[in-house]
């Protein structure tokens, strides 16, 4: 006897359909899985026999064969034990095999017949979506608030029993549906989305004392989404300033969260119930990290740090202590906002639209520079430390600034600094001007104008011609940062509310270079 159901499979951000084949044939009791399945795929045949004997069920001593289908297809995972354990009780007479037939099933089950949370919920949702097919998504109860973003017909349930007679047409206590808007008044209501643990109070701008430069030239940044690099001694406050970039940010526009939460889906990052990301991603990963872990790649095809934060920052501190070639893997990622990783029989495709932040010290020891303490370093020592970042990855970062270390009258300075929710509404106004701007293109922010946009949203007065012309045969800067310039000054602009840019706004971004000369002459 064979019977038939359907799952899916992961192959990076994308869901893949597949056919989970049960044949139940005379033979010594055995329970084989075949079609190129990984590890935890095989190890599903421990589970599903528990999972069955824990839920009131029986295994028929017979000769049981699952195919996963397309055979050629590499399953990674424990996502198929539903529809493994669902299929051996339709061919075992224990479940009428057509109800199999309305329903897409996903999850992985625990031995007590749990179904537990599994990643990559929304991408499979949104696969069935795509797909118009008729079949309802089973999923676990701890997914379905998170899987309700991407098909209209979503069941969860909260164990194998649940799913079994949910099935049979039993009312299943556990289980949780989500129907079409045709369907919504028959249906119960699902509860809310979990929001997960509750948020400690966020960090705010008038935390950090002094640093008027810095907090400006953040402030344009994050308005323009332009990458910038924070050059200071110890404790002068970059990773401060750094970590409280989220609470200036807007909110992230419903595509923008459907993305993110996509990503986040995919690397088992959600918590359980928890629907949509709303706040953009903040990812801080260690110096330590490997071309793979901030790009994405390796044997299973992952999604790195870079599109982790994806439409947010990506913080990389102690920038000169990466590796090197951990660095230059993002220069492509930058420019483009996708990561490309190609593999034998497919190419796969990761997000990577990010606010790159960088953080790094003026020299080894930290304090050249620095009037409070001497520098011990070498010049040597000095040069060998900034060599560690390339002029390519450092030509595309639009915004160098300097951050001194505080003195000590401003750290005990009682008047509190800006409030972040004051910087916020700048950016916001910014960001509308520029929504405005680029409504008919796939440009979003000033930062990723292309050079066809430039004479037309960046042009320059006579005056701000010369200046520019003089700066740029000043500082030796390349053509990137002639165009990252005029994009910075376009920014500055839309802070000051003003059509044109003016003199001012580009000399404002053309101090953000001179660092440039100081320190990689």
């Amino acid at each position: 006897m064979l019977s038939r159901t359907w799952s899916y499979t992961l192959l990076g951000l994308e869901a893949l359909p597949i056919t989970v084949e049960v044949d139940c044939s005379p033979g010594l009791p055995h329970l084989t899985i075949v079609g190129l399945p990984d590890q935890a795929v095989k190890e599903a045949r421990e589970r599903v026999r528990g999972a069955l004997l824990n839920s009131g069920y029986t295994l028929p001593r017979q000769r049981l064969t699952v195919n996963l289908s397309p055979a050629d297809l590499r399953k990674e995972g424990g996502q198929f034990d539903l529809a493994i354990a669902l299929g051996i009780l339709a061919v075992s007479g224990q479940l009428d095999p057509p109800a199999l037939a309305e329903v897409i099933a996903v999850g992985e089950l625990g031995l007590d017949g749990s179904l537990r949370s599994t990643p990559g919920i929304l991408s499979m949702a949104l696969a069935a979506r795509a797909a118009n097919g008729h079949r309802a998504l089973l999923v676990p109860a701890l997914n379905a608030a998170e899987a309700m973003d991407g098909v209209g017909a979503v069941i969860g349930v909260a164990s194998l029993r649940d799913a079994v007679e949910h099935l049979a047409g039993l009312p299943a206590p556990s289980a949780v549906r989500q129907a079409g808007r045709s369907e919504a008044a028959a249906v119960s209501p699902a509860p809310p989305p979990d929001p997960g643990p509750s948020p400690r109070a966020p960090l705010d701008f008038s935390d950090v004392k002094g640093q008027t430069l810095a907090k400006r030239a953040l402030e344009i940044a994050v308005a323009g989404g332009h990458h910038a690099l924070l050059i200071g001694p110890p404790g002068s406050g970059k990773s401060m300033l750094a970590q409280r970039l989220p609470s200036i940010q807007p909110d992230l526009s419903e595509e923008e969260s459907l993305q993110v939460t996509l990503i986040h889906s995919v690397m088992g990052l959600l918590t359980p119930r928890q629907g949509r990301l709303r706040s953009r991603p903040f990812r801080a990963p260690h110096h330590t990290s490997s071309a793979i872990a901030l790009v994405g790649g390796g044997p299973d095809v992952r999604p790195g740090e870079i599109s982790l934060a994806h439409h947010g920052v990506l913080f990389l501190d102690e920038l000169p202590e990466f590796r090197r070639e951990a660095l230059e893997s993002l220069r492509q990622p930058l420019e483009e906002g996708t990561v490309r990783v190609a593999r034998a029989r497919r190419t796969c495709l990761f997000p990577s639209r990010v606010m790159l932040v960088a953080a790094m010290n003026p020299c080894p020891c930290g304090h050249l520079g620095d009037a409070a303490h001497n520098c011990r370093c070498a010049p040597a020592e000095i040069q060998r430390y900034r060599a560690k970042i390339s002029g390519p990855l450092l030509d595309r970062l639009d915004l160098h600034v300097e951050v001194p270390a505080v003195p000590a009258a401003a750290l005990r300075r009682s008047a509190p600094a800006e409030a972040s929710r004051a910087i916020q509404a700048r950016v916001l106004q910014a960001r509308a001007r520029q929504r405005e701007r680029f409504a008919a293109s796939e440009v979003f922010t000033n930062a990723q104008m292309r050079p066809a946009d430039l004479p037309r949203w960046c042009a320059l007065t006579p005056e701000g011609d010369a200046l520019l012309e003089a700066a740029l045969r000043e500082l030796g800067l390349s053509a990137r940062a002639h165009d990252k310039i005029l994009k910075v000054a376009r920014t500055i602009a839309d802070l000051a509310d003003a059509e044109a840019i003016q003199p001012e706004h580009l000399a404002e971004a053309i101090q953000y270079r001179s660092l440039d000369r100081q320190l990689w002459a």
